[in-house]
């Protein structure tokens, strides 16, 4: 008999038909005539109730049957006489697949807390949180492609291994065959990269925004999404060392043309959530955050506040509020800095522009003020910053000055360079961390619990 998802089941209204159902049982209780169990596959948040005759089954197969355990159950059917369920199931028969010690079964007893998840990860996807953080995952990265193919986008490949730094920032893991213990040395004592693999310094990409923007200047507008490494020690709820992102590059968009679209993307992908994901949402909802769902329609049915950085600054200073961090104009703005724009100040979402061009990345566009460039930052309640982009810089000598002028290898970045020499356009991109969007709508608060698998320092043991 063919196997049905519980999520079908749930909604089905044949009753008095026979099911194939299998999954992993989350609890069982009842008597000496009688067994109840909670049977869930994953498909749902909800689980559906199997109820067993104990005189119709082998009592020894009965006692394998415990919480953990995985089995295959075939029955009716039938409407449920109990509160909370519309249907359950009459065993008929029961296969054990893979039995669960009641003694040493990690997820025995409820309660767990999320840091003791964290060293069970290859576990946890069974727990009502991580399955309901999951099914959430799927369904925005779903939401993402949809979104950007609806729209004529390209999805562009961009490479993982990469000879360049896109944020000029140096935290990157390096990629290399060379023998770690004895590597090869030029004359100064530096290691000798013409005999690696690909025959220079290479590492695992931070960003896929600079080959982005290449396919960008002939396909018009494209998005990358996928994983990007950053070798920072930073053990914060925000930081992970693996994570994903989405980044798309248009043609002929300059910053107003950036921040519509990096607005109304993520409208949609949080309406996308609400209509797709309303079971999972009211469980996270109601266990950890209870103004979860108010917050995801408040961001949906407003528009973001959009601003200068330097008026940013005016605000956070004339405050009075007492900042860990203090402000002032050419300072970058720390998490408590942003969040006060969004929560106390303007209590919506917040995109600022125009920052000073001395904390920002080379490829940014140099407004003509000298001072400042067309940056843009998206800034969320609990999240600070979202997104993060601006218009790039097209002008093929001032983008070559600003290379020079941050001591950037002009060499490691030549092909960056000739897509100013060869049919320069205006445009722009921005860079959304799928983490953090996940963190915003799933409404936890820890990175680590919205990634299957988080890589974080000392951390990869899954």
């Amino acid at each position: 008999m063919e196997r049905i998802k519980v999520s079908k089941l749930l909604k089905s209204v044949e009753f008095g038909m026979d099911v194939n159902v299998k999954g992993w049982v989350r609890t069982k209780r009842g008597n000496k005539n009688v067994a109840f169990i909670a049977l869930n596959d994953g498909s749902i948040i909800h689980n559906i109730q199997v109820v067993v005759d104990v005189e119709k089954f082998d009592e020894e197969t009965l006692k394998l049957i415990t919480t953990g355990s995985c089995i295959s159950v075939i029955g009716e059917l039938v409407e449920s006489m109990g509160q909370g369920q519309s249907c359950e199931i009459q065993a008929k028969e029961i296969q054990v697949y893979g039995t669960a010690d009641a003694e040493t079964y990690p997820l025995q007893k409820k309660g767990h807390t999320l840091e003791f998840l964290r060293e069970i990860a290859h576990l946890r996807p069974r727990t009502n949180t991580f399955g309901a953080v999951l099914r959430i995952r799927h369904a925005m990265a779903y939401g993402i492609h949809k979104y950007f193919n609806d729209k004529g986008f390209v999805y562009l490949h961009t490479p993982i291994i990469t000879g360049s730094d896109a944020e000029g920032a140096g935290a990157m893991f390096r990629v290399t065959t060379l023998d770690a213990a004895n590597p090869p040395k030029n004359t100064d004592g530096t290691v000798n990269f013409v005999e690696d693999f690909f025959g220079k310094s290479t590492n695992l990409t931070v960003s896929g925004q600079l080959e982005g923007e290449l396919g960008a200047m002939a396909l018009s507008e494209v998005y990358t999404f996928g994983p990007t490494f950053r070798a920072e020690n930073s053990n914060t709820p925000r930081h992970l060392a693996e994570f994903w992102m989405i980044e798309p590059e248009m043609a002929f968009f300059e910053i107003t043309d950036n921040m519509d679209l990096a607005e109304d993307f993520l409208k949609y992908l949080i309406s996308y959530a609400l209509e797709n994901c309303a079971d999972d949402l009211e469980f996270l909802n109601k266990m950890y955050d209870n103004e979860l769902i108010e917050r995801l329609k408040f961001v949906v049915e407003n528009p973001f506040e959009r601003l200068p950085y330097t008026k940013a600054i005016d605000i956070l200073v004339n405050s009075g509020h007492k900042f860990e961090f203090p402000v002032s104009w050419g300072t970058d703005l720390q998490s408590e800095h942003e969040r006060y724009l969004v929560e106390n100040h303007f209590k919506k979402p917040v995109i600022l522009t125009d920052y000073p061009r001395d904390i920002k990345a080379f490829y940014m566009k140099q407004n003509e003020d000298g001072k400042t460039v067309r940056a843009m930052d998206v800034l969320f309640p609990k999240i600070g910053e979202i997104i993060g982009g601006s218009q790039r810089e097209e002008d093929y000598d001032k983008l070559l000055a600003r290379i020079k002028e941050m001591n950037i290898h002009e060499e490691d970045l030549w092909w960056y360079l000739e897509t100013r020499k060869f049919g320069t356009a205006p445009h722009a991109g921005f860079g959304l961390g799928f983490e953090r969007l996940i963190l915003f709508v799933s409404g936890m608060s820890n990175i680590r619990d919205v990634i299957p698998f988080p890589r974080t320092p000392k951390n990869a043991e899954f």
